[in-house]
């Protein structure tokens, strides 16, 4: 019903030589009742390439189908779609109830059809007892349901999400974030969700695209995405702090950076310059020195439940994340750096892409 093909699909503004591209040959299957989170920082192109599925952008080559239908030349309201937006464009004049049936009204669809849609989805989405009052006698995450609610009565194919979440404060963005994973437990419907917020792709998503000037750096699950990024860009992005990523030269199981010789744990994948990467969670600080990798702790940041613990390891700026209740090595302290071979990660310089090991 509700699949999404997107073909080498670009985006450019102008015409001629003075053009500027801006979307550079995405491709990406969308399986029906999937919820795919496309993220990456602003600027990259997420809110274009989401814009373009829902008809609101042209689209400057390649080809978008929904549900089988190539709909490139298809105007929006015909393409079976309800979006949700990051302003939640509410009419402040009419009640939750009338702003939830306005485009059901417009449509012609009969009253007692209209009510029984809009009971459903106040049910759903907890709003029962909001129906008779206007969006200013509304909290922000009140209004958002609102806004997702007048998106489920259209009982669309499809569901586009450009950054709903960004107006909520910390508390309400997470427990909005439930709420969408469970409407879409119950709905099962197709859904493309856009967000800049590494931890929200990483919450929502069944799969995620990770975009970066224009270019889809990567598609995969949350859990592929984390373990086994396919390029600098994206080990960098996800993950909080990121990965470190050290410059250096590798033979065999030595790794030479910034004068220190870091042993490794299995051999270098091959000889010469290399980007090795370890993520700050999959680091183990032992406190005597000699043995391990050499980090000297320059900042000690307490997070509650875990500290994060900074330094170098040689010329290289890098970050470990060590337990809470353990007490932290001492700021101006040597410590040495354990990890596990499988935790690893090896990247060219050149192309800043993932080398398989």
């Amino acid at each position: 019903m509700g699949a999404i093909s997107i073909r080498d699909v670009g985006k450019r503004y102008g015409h001629g030589p003075k053009a500027n591209p801006v979307i550079h040959g995405v491709n990406a299957e969308i399986k029906d009742g999937e919820f795919v989170v496309i993220v990456g920082p602003s600027g990259c192109g997420k809110s274009t390439l989401l814009r373009m599925v829902a008809g609101l952008e042209e689209i400057s080559s390649g080809e978008i189908s929904i549900s089988g239908r190539v709909v490139n030349d298809v105007e929006p309201a015909e393409r079976d779609i309800a979006m949700v937006f990051q302003n939640y464009a509410l009419y402040p004049h009419m009640s939750v109830f009338e702003n939830m049936a306005y485009g059901l009204k417009i449509a012609k669809v009969p009253p007692s059809e209209i009510k029984a849609r809009v009971d459903k989805a106040a049910k759903i989405l907890e709003l029962g007892k909001f129906l008779e009052r206007r969006p200013r006698e509304l909290s922000g995450g009140q209004r958002q349901r609102v806004a997702m609610g007048r998106a489920i009565v259209r009982q669309p194919q499809v569901f586009l999400f450009d950054e709903p979440l960004s107006n909520l404060d910390a508390k309400l963005r997470a427990q909005t974030r439930l709420e969408i994973q469970k409407l879409h437990a119950e709905l099962g419907v197709t859904s493309l969700f856009v967000t800049h917020d590494q931890v929200e792709a990483m919450t929502l998503a069944q799969r995620m695209i990770v975009m970066n000037a224009g270019r889809m750096e990567q598609i995969g699950t949350p859990e592929q995405v984390y373990q086994a990024p396919a390029t600098t860009f994206v080990a960098g992005f996800i993950g909080s702090p990121p990965m470190n990523l050290i410059s250096g030269r590798g033979e065999g199981l030595q790794f030479y950076t910034g004068g220190q010789a870091l042993v490794l744990p299995r051999p270098a994948p091959r000889s010469g310059e290399l980007l090795l990467g370890l993520r700050p969670e999959h680091c183990e600080l032992v406190d005597a020195a000699g043995a391990g990798w050499q980090l000297r702790v320059d900042v000690v940041e307490m997070l509650g439940a875990e500290r994060l613990v900074y330094g170098k390891l040689g010329d290289a700026l890098f970050t470990a994340r060590i337990d809470g209740t353990r007490v932290p090595p001492a700021v101006g302290a040597t410590v040495s750096v354990h990890a596990a071979p499988e935790r690893l990660h090896w990247f060219d310089p050149a192309t800043q892409q993932r080398i398989q090991t």
